[in-house]
């Protein structure tokens, strides 16, 4: 057994355990779900762990892009982020799959990972229970546990166990499945790899737009990206200065609009 791969799957699950949805110990939601759970900055952490941050983050970017509008309403999940976030990442990293295909991984594992979630999320019943019936005891050690540490233990085991598997024992026999593949397979995850991002992205757009003409903005970025070739920097001062032009212009139009329905009123007057 490699004790380098180890330690990092133990270090890896451990991380997303403390990055999961019902997981209280950072801040709650802030400092896990919303941090630590975003791909973009686990790509950071398991590239860390794993001695490769700059492909880390790579993938994490990749995979980012096309959960970027998923929205989790009650807890409902179309995929679970956290299992995408940290054993999907350092699966694609110890298999040196492409980015287009650690995204196919990612979000396989995700949408599996969300049976797990289910799991713990009917486990909690039996807590649920255990802790009404030490209210009426009032028995306050009692309730803490069942309220408390007893969810946690279950959420932890749900999270450590499945990750670390898939990390430890999971990494070679992908990477041999992977290199077996025939190369139409390989082809075809790259391509469902590379669209699933550009889903994305129009989801978020959906979501955000509001009038149909604010997508030439849209366009006129990706222009400037691809035949432009702009950097991010340069790219994000021309968003900067075309932004606030754009609040300028409304702001200006808004304030003739008002400034016209007010004579109108006077002179009706």
């Amino acid at each position: 057994m490699d004790g380098t791969l180890l330690v990092q799957a133990i270090i890896i699950s451990i991380i997303g355990y403390l990055g999961a949805l019902s997981t209280p110990w950072l801040f709650g939601l802030t400092g896990g779900w919303y941090t630590i759970s975003r791909p973009l900055v686990s790509g950071m952490i398991v590239g860390l762990i794993l001695g490769d941050m700059k492909q880390g983050i790579l993938i994490g970017v990749a995979i980012q892009t096309v959960y970027i509008a998923m929205v989790t309403p009650g807890g409902q999940m179309p995929a679970d982020l956290n299992f995408v976030a940290y054993p999907a990442i350092a699966l694609a990293m110890l298999t040196n799959a492409s980015t287009e295909v650690s995204v196919t991984l990612a979000t396989t594992i995700g949408v599996l990972g969300t049976i797990v979630f289910n799991l713990y999320q009917v486990s909690n019943s039996f807590w649920n229970h255990r802790a009404i019936a030490a209210i009426e005891a009032e028995d306050y050690k009692k309730f803490r546990f069942n309220a408390i540490f007893g969810p946690q233990l279950v959420n932890f085991l749900t999270r450590f166990i499945p990750s670390f598997l898939v990390i430890y024992f999971g990494s070679s026999f992908a990477k041999e499945m992977l290199e077996s593949m025939p190369q139409y397979i390989i082809d075809v995850m790259g391509y469902l790899g590379g669209a699933l991002p550009a889903i994305g992205i129009a989801m978020l757009l959906t979501a955000v737009v509001k009038e149909k003409s604010l997508f030439l903005f849209f366009l006129f970025g990706f222009v400037c990206i691809v035949f432009l070739e702009l950097n991010m920097i340069a790219l994000t001062i021309v968003a900067g200065v075309i932004a606030y032009l754009f609040y300028i212009g409304t702001s200006k139009k808004t304030v003739v609009v008002s400034g016209n329905t007010e004579d109108d009123e006077e002179d009706e007057f």
